[in-house]
């Protein structure tokens, strides 16, 4: 964190417009960021608002392109801004907004997602709560018609996806559904009032439910590839430059079985002459490294993260005392998935990792899940989006809270490896619980790459399909039934954003040789000054380093 505060420029200026038009476009990013307004309000989520964001994407994209630079801070945001603004306009015109429908990243979890960010301390939020519940059928019946919109232009999501999406539609509404059981949390003076918010949430899912199982369903697309053209748009957006997706298909399979030889012989070591899922199964009757519960999964992951913020802040890395503080929680949805959630501009609110534990879980193994502690915390996601937030002095808020997808994944699997590195897994089963998450990231460029672009099977049987997913990620992944389900259709429903993980870690470790070749072998300089960049296409953070 830099102490001099930059003079802002035109550039800078520009940028915070942007940002400015971002929140009047998406209220619920002012929750994200915690800047008071357009409190209870939701997104335009109908074609009228995604045209609306689109004009204002054109309009900053061309300011953008004639206003002067000053400084390379600003060369980085000329970039950044004329990258992300081309992509949305593309990603527009191509019709993303129409067939806007997964299992974990479209309006239908969105829509419900951002209440677990506002807060509830005082009357005000709460009415606030009951605001936003009552403009969800609002939200729910523009979404509606974004997907009406696609049918007409025979533009639909893979029916896989509408049928998994449905069910989770579904269970907001049920009696006893999320919407309601946040109502009967808040005041009693209040309870009236957020029953019958609640009650009209509840009735917008169930239109939600209705149009996708009445309407949707029986005209979507059977297939769930979405082919070459819209794949590389979509890879484009999440690794913040061009792949070739070919090489990539070859490098995935040449990764993923060298991480197959590396956990074959941290297998031996932790049971001679054990295969890997034999050294699984032993390490599973290990009472030592079990959690029972979700109370004692928060309190583990809590004493972990406290410990690697404390030890690495003195040794490795320059942890401003705001970051030093990451709250770990388990989420109050049970559909899969471990995420982070940045701090609010002022860290009023602090970074924040969730675990979102499917139904019937109750036991968790530390080996398994230690280095996903330091994938979403420290040196993970907290430390990387925490250090852009705090740039207060020197990168303009737009810049501070952009996000991509292969920058900031990438880093995170970059970062559990360095642990390794460190010294912080040091035992062989903690090793093989990194590998084991590794090998699943190479699995998924396979898979990823393989069905949307129908290309040929590893096993020579024919191209790639969707059914193809979930046995094939089974032999690569050693979790239950139902998170092997989740992740398979995961990447289905959600081109693109797998692969950036694995991509991105490739892309960092080849930025730091190629630093290092050039500065010397000093990991803190460049890490501190990697990250102070804040979150870009790997593009620009390349360009950004190494000129």
């Amino acid at each position: 964190m830099t102490d001099a505060t930059r003079t802002a420029t035109p550039m800078d200026r520009l940028a915070e417009q942007w940002l400015d038009a971002l929140l009047e476009l998406n209220p619920e990013l002012h929750v994200e960021l915690g800047r008071p307004g357009r409190e209870g309000q939701c997104a335009d989520l109908s074609p009228d608002g995604h045209a609306a964001a689109a004009d204002a994407a054109r309009s900053t994209l061309a300011a953008a392109r004639r206003t002067e630079v000053t400084d390379e801070i600003d060369r980085v945001t000329q970039a950044e801004l004329v990258r992300t603004l081309e992509l949305a306009i593309e990603q527009y015109e191509a019709g993303f907004w129409q067939r806007d429908l997964n299992v974990i990243a479209s309006p239908t979890q969105n829509l419900r997602d951002i209440f677990d960010l506002m807060a509830t301390d005082s009357d005000d939020d709460w009415e606030h709560v009951a605001m936003r519940m009552r403009q969800l059928p609002t939200a729910v019946d523009g979404y509606i018609a974004s997907l009406e919109a696609g049918i007409a232009a025979g533009n639909t999501p893979a029916v896989r996806q509408v049928a998994e999406v449905l069910a989770q539609a579904r269970k907001q509404t049920l009696p006893d559904n999320f919407f309601i059981a946040l109502a009967r949390r808040g005041p009693e003076n209040r309870r009236t009032e957020l029953a019958s918010a609640a009650a009209d949430a509840s009735a917008a899912y169930i239109r939600l439910a209705d149009f996708l199982e009445r309407d949707l369903a029986p005209v979507a697309t059977v297939h769930d590839g979405v082919g070459r053209e819209l794949y590389a748009l979509a890879s484009r957006g999440f690794v913040g430059m061009e792949i070739d997706l070919e090489e990539t298909y070859a490098w995935g399979l040449e990764e993923l079985a060298r991480m197959v030889a590396e956990q074959e012989a941290i297998a031996d070591e932790i049971l001679p002459g054990a295969t890997v899922g034999e050294a699984i199964a032993h390490l599973e009757t290990d009472p030592s490294m079990q959690l029972e519960g979700t109370d004692a999964l928060q309190a583990w992951m809590q004493r972990v993260s406290d410990q690697a913020i404390a030890e690495l802040g003195s040794t490795h890395f320059d942890i401003p005392e705001p970051l030093r503080r990451l709250e770990c929680m388990i989420a109050p949805t049970d559909e899969g998935g471990i995420y982070y959630t940045p701090p609010t501009e002022d860290f009023s609110r602090p970074g924040r990792m969730w675990w979102s534990v499917p139904a019937g879980v109750t036991r968790f193994d530390t080996w398994r899940e230690l280095t996903t502690v330091y994938h979403e915390g420290v040196p993970g996601h907290h430390l990387q989006l925490g250090l852009a937030v705090a740039e207060y002095n020197q990168l303009n808020a737009w810049r501070r809270f952009n996000w991509n997808s292969g920058h900031g994944e990438g880093w995170a699997l970059y970062a559990e490896r360095l642990m390794d590195e460190l010294g912080y897994l040091a035992t062989p089963a903690d090793r093989l619980g990194m590998l084991d998450g590794q090998r699943m990231r190479a699995a998924r460029v396979v898979l990823d790459i393989g069905v949307h672009l129908g290309l040929p099977k590893p096993d020579g049987s024919g191209p790639w399909t969707g059914d193809d997913a979930f046995g094939f990620l089974a032999q690569h992944v050693n979790m239950n039934e139902g998170f092997v389900q989740f992740e398979a259709n995961r990447y289905l429903g959600w081109p693109g954003q797998a692969p950036s993980y694995k991509v991105g870690q490739r892309e960092w470790e080849r930025l730091r040789d190629d630093w290092v070749e050039r500065n010397g072998n000093d990991l803190k300089r460049f890490h501190a000054d990697a990250l102070a960049v804040g979150s870009v296409g790997l593009g620009t953070l390349r360009e950004s380093l190494l000129g």
